[in-house]
């Protein structure tokens, strides 16, 4: 199981965004948890996480965030624009599986 975090600014963008990557997940038989929160929220989920997705309007703070996780084992990515944008769940899980390595 994947325990993944997507923050924006409030959560509620992010929300859309994690029902989609839910819904791709499901599709395709992969076992996640997704969950949204705003960005002030982190350090309450830090230590629940495996993967942290970012919305694109907040890449400014990737490196902040990397640092806050670096320590965890958890990996950070920007959604990018493209598939934020568009709420697609599928390209968002696609990023998820290239995280793992």
């Amino acid at each position: 199981m994947k325990n993944i975090l997507l923050i924006c600014g409030s959560g509620a963008s992010s929300g859309f965004m994690a029902a989609a990557i839910r819904k791709a997940a499901k599709k395709r038989k992969v076992e996640v948890s997704v969950k949204a929160a705003s960005e002030s929220q982190l350090d309450d989920r830090i230590n629940e996480i495996d993967y942290l997705l970012i919305g694109p309007h907040l890449s400014y703070m990737l490196n902040d965030l990397q640092e806050q996780t670096k320590d965890k084992e958890v990996k950070a990515a920007v959604i990018p624009q493209a598939v934020y944008g568009t709420l697609n769940g599928e390209k968002a899980l696609d990023l998820i599986l290239k995280m793992e390595g």
